[in-house]
């Protein structure tokens, strides 16, 4: 849904994008949840938190360094989502999809705290979506380095 180019892809490796890009989730959930006190009117602040979800990777200007956590994360990222073309080593294919499975997993308490409007399910689903997805950014950086040699991801670490 949000296919990144090259370009945005750069952009998105900005550390401004990916500490914004933390507060998607809980501008989404306020959105939603908007519609008890604003009714068909909560479409608005809805449209809003999707537009934010979907600009926030294209809105910043490439950063002037990638060699940092943040940059990292993203750029981890891009290597394993190239994972069925560029070879990653063994002991990074198994963590990310549990970390990801962990995050998928609070996005369901979310969701029901949501439809519900019960916080303790969304407290609890904020807590498994942001561990699962910054555990698994910390794991890009890791892979990240790990393949930072290899010719085609060489040129993104500046």
């Amino acid at each position: 849904m949000f296919k990144l180019d090259e370009e945005t892809w750069l952009k998105h490796a900005n550390p401004w994008s990916v500490w914004t890009r933390n507060t998607a989730l809980p501008a989404l959930v306020i959105a939603f949840w908007s519609r008890v006190w604003l009714g068909w009117w909560a479409v608005i602040p809805i449209i809003i938190a999707i537009s934010w979800t979907y600009l926030n990777p294209r809105l910043f200007e490439k950063p002037k360094s990638t060699d940092n956590w943040a940059s990292k994360s993203v750029l981890g990222e891009r290597v394993w989502s190239n994972r069925d073309n560029v070879k990653i080593p063994d002991h990074h294919k198994r963590a990310p999809n549990i970390l990801n499975i962990i995050a998928g997993i609070g996005a369901i308490f979310v969701i029901w705290s949501v439809y519900s409007l019960e916080i303790w399910p969304l407290i609890v689903g904020f807590s498994l979506v942001y561990c699962g997805k910054l555990w698994f950014l910390d794991r890009m950086v890791w892979l990240y380095e790990d393949m930072k040699h290899v010719q085609e991801y060489v040129k993104w670490l500046y």
